[in-house]
C-alpha cells in the first residue's frame, strides 16, 4: 500500500462501516500494525509466520457477523488508511472497549487516529447502554500511550497480556498492557457530530 501526498489530505479521506468483504485488506494492514509495534512482546516466529491468515480468520468472523460492536474504516483515495474497531459495553465498570485502532505506517500524524476514535466515541454513544470507553495497550508502545493521554485518557491499571489465538507461544514472555480510560466518550466525540 503506498500513498501520494496531496496538498489537503483531509478531503480525501473517508469514513465508513466495514462489511464482510473488507475482512482481507483490515487483516493485511492489522498484521503489519503487529509486524512494526508489537516486535518484544509478540514472538518473532508468531509475526514472522502467516500472521496475516491468523487476522483474516478473525476479522472474516467479526465482520460476517459483527453483533454488537462497530468496526469503522478510514480510506484515501479508496485505499485502506486506518480502522477502529468497538465492542459494545463489554465490561461493567470501564464500558464498550476500542479493540483496535490501526493507522497505516505512512499515515500516521495526520489526525486519522484522532478522528478513528471520535468515530469509536460517538458509535458508543449513539449504541451502548453506559457511556464509558477504554482500550489497552501495550506497555512498551509508549507513543500510543501519549497519543492516548493527549486526547483525554486515563491509565487504571496494568495487565498481562492475553495471547492472540490464546496460544501462550505468540508471546515472548509475560508483557504487559495499561488500560486506557475514558470516563465519557462525549469527551471525544464532538469531531463527528
Amino acid at each position: 500500500m503506498t500513498f501520494a501526498p496531496y496538498a489537503d489530505e483531509t478531503r480525501l479521506l473517508r469514513f465508513r462501516s466495514a462489511g464482510p468483504d473488507d475482512a482481507e485488506q483490515v487483516a493485511v494492514l492489522h498484521a503489519d500494525s503487529w509486524r512494526r509495534n508489537y516486535r518484544g512482546a509478540y514472538a518473532d516466529s508468531f509475526l514472522d509466520g502467516d500472521v496475516v491468515a491468523d487476522r483474516v480468520e478473525v476479522w472474516s468472523g467479526r465482520l460476517s457477523v459483527p453483533g454488537d460492536s462497530a468496526t469503522v474504516l478510514a480510506e484515501r483515495n479508496g485505499q485502506l488508511a486506518g480502522f477502529v474497531h468497538v465492542m459494545f459495553d463489554t465490561d461493567p465498570k470501564w464500558g464498550s472497549l476500542v479493540d483496535n485502532l490501526h493507522v497505516h505506517h505512512t499515515q500516521r500524524r495526520t489526525g486519522i487516529g484522532t478522528q478513528l476514535l471520535n468515530h469509536a466515541a460517538q458509535a458508543t454513544i449513539d449504541r451502548a447502554s453506559a457511556k464509558a470507553l477504554y482500550l489497552w495497550v501495550l506497555e512498551q508502545n509508549t507513543a500510543a500511550q501519549q497519543f492516548y493521554l493527549a486526547t483525554g485518557a486515563t491509565r487504571a491499571d496494568t495487565a498481562p497480556v492475553p495471547p492472540p489465538g490464546g496460544d501462550p507461544t505468540r508471546l515472548n514472555g509475560t508483557p504487559n498492557g495499561q488500560r486506557m480510560t475514558w470516563p465519557d466518550a462525549s469527551q471525544l466525540a464532538p469531531a463527528t457530530r
